[in-house]
C-alpha cells in the first residue's frame, strides 16, 4: 500500500513522468548497459532500436503507479509482465539493478523538477511494483520447478520445416531423454541464439504450434524482414537461415498467460498472420481432448502462400463435433481455398456466442478492430484474452 505522503506527490507527477516517459527509460538504458553490458542479453535489441521496449516499461511502471489500487486493472498487466520475466530467467537481484537505474533516469532527465520527496516517492512505487512481481514470479518458477537464474537445457532440432512461404516449424526432443515440462496451448517458449556480429546472445519468444502431451515441443518462427522502422530480425532469420536439424538451441520454461480455458464454452480462436501459431495449439489441443466443444476458428492472412500450418486446422476442424471455420484472403489466388476477400470482417459472419471465450493474437492494429468489434456487439470483456507478440504498449488494447 503506497504511504499517505507519497500518494499525493504520484498523483501530481504521474501526467509529468508520462510525458516525459520514453527520454527517462531511453536514458536508463543507456545508463544501464554501460554499467552492466551483460544485460543486454535479456533485452532484445530490435525493440531498443525502435523505442518499444521503452515506451513498454514507462507504461509498466506509469499504469502501476496510475491503477495499483484497482487489481482488476493492474492485476492482469502484472501477470503478463510477471510470465515474461519467468521466460527470461529474471532474478529478484536484477530488480536492485534495474531500479537503481531507473530511478536516477527519472531525476537526471527531469532536473530539479525531481525533488528528494519526489524521488522517494517514485521510489516506493517502484520497489512495491518490483516486489509484487517477485512473488508472482516466484510462484511461476515454483509451479515449474525452476530455479530464477538457473542455467538452461539445451534441446535437439529434431525436424525443421516451411510451413509457408515466410515461416519456419521447429521440433524440439531433450537430447537426455528428461521429459519435458508441461505447457498450456497459448503459451509460449524462450529460444537463446547467439549473436556473434554483436558478442551477445538474443532471447526470444515463440509460441508453441503443437498440442502438449508429446515428447517433443513445436514452435513456428515468422521471418522477420527489415522495414522502414525497425532492423531485420537478427534471430528469426539465423533461425530461418543457420539452423539445421541435429543442432541444439538453448531453451527457457514454458510461460506465457495467454491460455486455453478450461470449462464447457464455445472457443472462438480469431488470428492473422503468424498470430495463428498459438491458435494452432489450441484447436490441436482441443481436437485431441474436448472435440465435443464448439470451436469457431476465423484466420486472416495475404494468401494461401502465407498461411501457415493450414493443414494442421483444417484437420484438427474436421475433428471436432462442432467446428466452423472462417478464412479472410487478401489477395487470394486461383489455387486458394474458398474465402471472404480483403481483411477480416466478423460482422460478416452469423451471431457469435455471446457466452464463448474469445482469444485474439495478430498484428496490434488487428486485435484493436476486433476487439472493438466485438465490445460493440455485446461480448463482456472479460471474455475477451490477447496476446501481443513484442513489448505489451499498456493500454493498447484496454
Amino acid at each position: 500500500m503506497l504511504s499517505t505522503t507519497a500518494r499525493p506527490l504520484i498523483e501530481a507527477t504521474v501526467p509529468v513522468l508520462l510525458a516525459n516517459g520514453e527520454a527517462i527509460t531511453r536514458h536508463f538504458y543507456g545508463r544501464m548497459f554501460g554499467a552492466h553490458p551483460e544485460l543486454k542479453n535479456l533485452f532484445n535489441l530490435g525493440n531498443q532500436a525502435t523505442g518499444d521496449q521503452a515506451q513498454a516499461l514507462a507504461g509498466a511502471v506509469y499504469a502501476f503507479a496510475a491503477h495499483m489500487d484497482k487489481p482488476a486493472v493492474i492485476g492482469p498487466v502484472l501477470d503478463r509482465i510477471a510470465h515474461k520475466h519467468v521466460s527470461l530467467g529474471i532474478t529478484p537481484a536484477q530488480y536492485t539493478i534495474v531500479g537503481r537505474h531507473l530511478l536516477s533516469a527519472i531525476g537526471e532527465v527531469l532536473g530539479d523538477a525531481v525533488t528528494a520527496d519526489i524521488a522517494d516517492a517514485w521510489d516506493e512505487v517502484y520497489w512495491l511494483m518490483a516486489t509484487e512481481l517477485v512473488a508472482r514470479e516466484a510462484r511461476l518458477y515454483q509451479e515449474r520447478d525452476w530455479q530464477a537464474g538457473q542455467d538452461w537445457p539445451q534441446l535437439e532440432v529434431v525436424a525443421r520445416e516451411a510451413t509457408s512461404a515466410d515461416t519456419l516449424t521447429i521440433t524440439l526432443k531433450p537430447a537426455d531423454g528428461i521429459p519435458l515440462p508441461a505447457f498450456v496451448p497459448g503459451q509460449y517458449l524462450s529460444v537463446a541464439i547467439p549473436v556473434p556480429a554483436a558478442g551477445l546472445t538474443q532471447v526470444r519468444q515463440y509460441s508453441f504450434s503443437d498440442a502438449p502431451g508429446d515428447d517433443a515441443w513445436r514452435i513456428t518462427v515468422k521471418r522477420v524482414a527489415a522495414g522502414e522502422a525497425a532492423p531485420a530480425g537478427v534471430v528469426s532469420n539465423r533461425l530461418h537461415d543457420a539452423i539445421q536439424i541435429g543442432d541444439t538451441l538453448r531453451v527457457g520454461p514454458p510461460a506465457g498467460d495467454f491460455q486455453l480455458g478450461e470449462g464447457d464454452h464455445p472457443v472462438i480462436l480469431i488470428s492473422a498472420g503468424v498470430g495463428i501459431t498459438p491458435m494452432v495449439s489450441m484447436l490441436r489441443h482441443l481436437a485431441r481432448t474436448r472435440p465435443e466443444r464448439p470451436v469457431v476458428f476465423a484466420y486472416a492472412t495475404q494468401d494461401g502462400s502465407r498461411y501457415p500450418h493450414q493443414h494442421d486446422v483444417e484437420a484438427s476442424l474436421a475433428a471436432l463435433d462442432d467446428g466452423r471455420y472462417h478464412l479472410w484472403l487478401e489477395a487470394p489466388t486461383a489455387d486458394d481455398a474458398p474465402a471472404f476477400p480483403g481483411r477480416m470482417d466478423l460482422g460478416q459472419l452469423e451471431t457469435l456466442p455471446a457466452d464463448g471465450d474469445f482469444y485474439l493474437c495478430g498484428p496490434l492494429p488487428f486485435m484493436q478492430t476486433q476487439r472493438r468489434w466485438l465490445l460493440g456487439a455485446g461480448i463482456p470483456r472479460e471474455r475477451i484474452h490477447y496476446e501481443v507478440f513484442g513489448p505489451d504498449l499498456f493500454g493498447d488494447l484496454q
